[in-house]
């Protein structure tokens, strides 16, 4: 810092997340399986999944968040969209065109897409950060919108979901200024991926989950080591979230690390709980879960979060990680979409299973044919339509 010069704030201005308007309720799933639903409720710590009807994707569900981000912002001021995802629509242009037509941007904006599991929206957040620093008066579209997909009837099955988180990022943020200090980790394994010829990942679930807790451990190691900060320093967490059980251990995980006894159910649910109701209801959204924690904590704390620390767990199969931090803003409970965030978890179409198992076997035509894709509910936009090899999106009144 120079002297006689504050150092600018940069953070998250405004935050929305959206989901799918449909939802398959996790004891319907148990008894179609004929397994104890508590291998879900408990075992997961999971009840719903969010599942997206086939004219809803990643473009759609991004365009609704970023709309809501959007709503009170100069839309001139916003000079770079960053689309993190992991569910891309084609190997060459960036979902975030869509976006960048269906809400209107300034043609003065740069889009990219990013791709690293579910890191990905963290390193377009600290490359977003860099891009404000430098230019104060200009602001960021950050946009994390995936839909999770295993195999029917496949031990993943249960943790799908879908969602998209979009931020603007900007100086003199309105809701979190994150501090520079954090541990970043990357390292060459196979714990989850995707190839370009399969429809569903895969996954070693076991071993992901525990390069999930020693990636926690090297990029908090690192972070303390830099920040000089430790576990009380930090009055609240988000962690990525699979399933909010693993974050439950992870959290104590990171107490144990930290030489503190094992945390009470109370201690738990004040530092963490209220970050996993959202999940709770959608399932895994991916690059988006981390901040749809971070909506959750917002939207159902009853405390007043303002000047209050909160520690980022940031996790990508493959795989990079990172800790990192940031101080929530006085006033910042204006900038909430709590009563619309609620009313779309509550007003869900709820699916039997049979209707559940007709999404999921929608197919898209894999060469080139036409293909008219019914109406379902959606929000604001849609997917209409795959004509001449390209997607047809529809903005509804």
């Amino acid at each position: 810092m120079t002297r006689g010069h504050a150092v600018l704030k940069v953070g998250i201005d405004t935050l929305s997340f959206y989901t799918s308007h449909y939802a398959l309720d996790l004891a319907r799933l148990a008894d179609v399986r004929g397994i104890n639903p508590d291998k879900y409720f408990i075992g997961l710590g999971q009840r719903h999944m969010a599942v997206p009807s086939p004219d809803e994707d990643v473009v759609t569900m991004a365009a609704t968040a970023a709309q809501q981000a959007v709503r009170d912002i100069d839309l001139n001021s916003i000079e770079l969209l960053l689309f993190a995802t992991e569910s891309g629509i084609d190997q060459s242009k960036a979902a975030g065109i869509y976006v960048h037509d269906l809400i209107g941007l300034s043609e003065r904006c740069r889009v990219v897409e990013l791709k690293q599991a579910c890191y990905s929206a963290t390193v377009a957040l600290q490359l977003a950060l860099s891009f404000i620093r430098q230019h104060p008066d200009k602001k960021v579209l950050l946009i994390a919108s995936d839909i999770a997909r295993y195999g029917l009837n496949t031990t993943g099955e249960s943790s799908q979901g879908c969602g998209a988180v979009a931020m603007i990022l900007s100086a003199n943020p309105r809701m979190v200024a994150f501090e520079p200090e954090y541990g970043a980790v990357t390292e060459n394994v196979m714990d989850f991926w995707r190839p370009n010829y399969a429809d569903a990942a895969f996954v070693e679930g076991k071993y992901s989950s525990k390069l999930y807790l020693n990636m926690l451990e090297k990029t908090w190691n690192q972070y303390r080591e830099i920040s000089k900060r430790d576990f009380s320093d930090h009055a609240y967490y988000c962690y990525h979230m699979p399933v909010p059980r693993l974050v439950e251990k992870a959290h104590q995980h990171l107490s144990k690390i930290c030489g503190m006894d094992k945390l009470s159910d109370i201690e738990l649910e004040q530092q963490v709980g209220r970050s996993l109701e959202y999940g709770r209801q959608i399932g895994n959204s991916y690059t988006a879960s981390l901040y749809v924690g971070l909506a959750s904590l917002f939207d159902l704390t009853a405390d007043d979060l303002s000047d209050k620390r909160i520690g980022f767990y940031s996790y990508g199969s493959g795989c990079v990680a990172e800790f990192f931090s940031g101080i929530v803003q006085p006033g910042y409970k204006k900038m909430l979409n709590t009563a619309q965030h609620q009313k779309l978890l509550a007003e869900r179409t709820a699916l039997t299973y049979s209707e559940y198992e007709d999404f999921y076997s929608f197919k898209y035509p894999q060469d080139g044919s036409i293909c008219e894709i019914p109406t379902y509910k959606t929000a604001a936009f849609r997917l209409v339509a795959i004509r001449d090899h390209r997607r047809i999106y529809e903005k509804r009144t």
